[in-house]
């Protein structure tokens, strides 16, 4: 029977999900030799290649895609044994910006629990300045947000596309105010949306104002008004209609992870956290 060594499992998982030999090293605070050496080493017991490697591209091979579930299992189940070692349970508490938030979010949590099961998770949604708030404070270990929140560095966790969307039968005739549905005034967004429709020369008047991201959601899709979202989060059953406006084109963000977390156990769940959330968005 084959035995698997578990550094080198987790040094192919970490491949896979960085695409990247100088980032997987990065991640495991090791070097990129000794990340080729534990892929080598785990190929050869495997008797497959898992990972295609060129000058410009890292992907799995056929056979690495395979096994790449199996072997998130395997990191899975050896953590499970370690932490049933413990009987203390540890705590995560993380923030995520309500106009962050989306359909990953259950695939992160599940994904934590797997990585962790001795870690109780706790998830706070609110506005980005009260998390940036109770980060500051230490009241969160980590906290999700979109760049244009916060000046500090962050790891990168992906771009954010934005567009404006209505629903297809929304009427506009250009010449009149454009009707605008936005968060609230101090929504960094609903700033960057007025300031291109100011600088377009659209007029525009807000006939909803307010009541969270879902009440924005419901008025747009009652078609009562036109609202910018990210592509990633535009509420079903609307489309984009920036060409059939002739609406401007609005800059796009990143979503940012930030923790000050630096023990061991902490820091393997981020790079989970991160990881899963790359994972769905490029499944997306």
């Amino acid at each position: 029977m084959t035995a698997l060594d578990v550094d080198s499992v987790q040094a192919f998982v970490a491949i896979a999900d960085n695409k990247s030999f100088t980032r997987a090293a990065n991640e495991l605070d090791t070097t990129q030799g000794a990340i080729s050496v534990k892929l080598k080493r785990l190929e050869e017991r495997l008797g497959q290649r898992l990972i295609e490697r060129t000058p410009r591209l890292v992907r799995l091979s056929a056979q690495g895609a395979v096994f790449l579930e199996a072997a998130r299992e395997f990191l899975a189940a050896h953590e499970r044994a370690i932490t049933a070692l413990s009987s203390s349970r540890r705590h995560f508490t993380l923030g995520i910006a309500a106009h962050v938030a989306g359909p990953e979010v259950p695939t992160l949590l599940a994904r934590l629990n797997a990585h962790d099961p001795g870690l109780t998770i706790e998830v706070r949604i609110d506005n980005s300045c009260a998390l940036l708030d109770a980060f500051d404070r230490g009241e969160l270990d980590a906290a999700i947000i979109r760049r244009d929140e916060d000046r500090r560095d962050g790891e990168t966790l992906g771009p954010e596309h934005f567009g404006w969307f209505a629903t297809p039968q929304f009427e506009y005739r250009r010449g009149e105010p454009l009707r605008l549905a936005a968060l609230s005034p101090t929504c960094k967004v609903r700033d960057v949306c007025t300031r291109a429709l100011d600088a377009a020369g659209i007029p525009w008047t807000e006939v909803f104002l307010g009541g969270g991201s879902s009440a924005v959601t419901a008025a747009v899709s009652a078609g009562l008004a036109v609202s910018s979202f990210s592509y990633r989060l535009a509420p079903v059953g609307t489309v984009e209609v920036s060409e059939r406006f002739g609406l401007p084109s609005l800059p796009s963000s990143e979503i940012i992870l930030h923790s000050t977390l630096t023990d061991a156990k902490s820091r393997a769940a981020l790079r989970t956290l991160a990881a899963a959330f790359r994972e769905h968005r490029s499944s997306n």
